[in-house]
């Protein structure tokens, strides 16, 4: 990372903010196919916008969601963020929020908002961000081996660790 600018986060929404990334590919199919007040009702995954408000402050306010979905799910995702309060619990404001209709076309929005730090539950999305994107955490449970080139985070507290000790040494001016 240089550091002429600032570490940037970027954090994806399905089953890293929202939902539970507890089992490996398991959708929170009450939020994508359910209902207006079904999907409002789900809660974020346990401690997530605590531990976003936290790393918000420690990206001094850099920070953005970027998900993949498609216009139905972007809709809903947005009224869901509002519905939770979302920028004022985790600091994180609307006009961070990035969505785009394939899983490659987060990598456009990392590379455009300069993202060092992306927290993502898919292998496949860090595979397509490695050469990208400094540091990468894959959340969430996973099946199989994981890359030595990527930091697996199985839940918040882990992510919170990893990302902290990332800016730690960052500031002491490791790679």
């Amino acid at each position: 990372m240089n550091n002429i600018s600032p570490p940037r986060l970027g954090v994806d929404f399905g089953r890293v903010i929202q939902g539970a990334a507890l089992e490996p590919g398991a959708a929170d199919t009450v939020f994508l196919s359910g209902g207006f007040d079904e999907a409002m009702s789900t809660p974020p995954g346990p401690d997530a916008f605590a531990v976003l408000n936290r790393l918000v402050r420690a990206f001094d306010g850099n920070a953005w969601v970027i998900s993949k979905c498609g216009p139905r799910i972007e809709q809903r995702t947005r009224q869901w963020l509002d519905h939770h309060d979302f920028a004022a619990r985790t600091g994180i404001p609307r006009e961070h929020l990035r969505f785009c209709r394939t899983r490659a076309g987060k990598a456009p929005h990392c590379a455009e908002l300069g993202i060092t730090h992306m927290i993502d539950d898919r292998l496949d999305v860090h595979v397509i961000l490695r050469d990208l994107v400094p540091r990468l955490y894959l959340f969430g449970a996973q099946t199989g081996p994981i890359p030595p080139w990527l930091t697996h985070t199985p839940d918040r507290p882990a992510v919170e660790r990893a990302v902290g000790a990332d800016l730690a040494g960052q500031a002491l001016g490791s790679p």
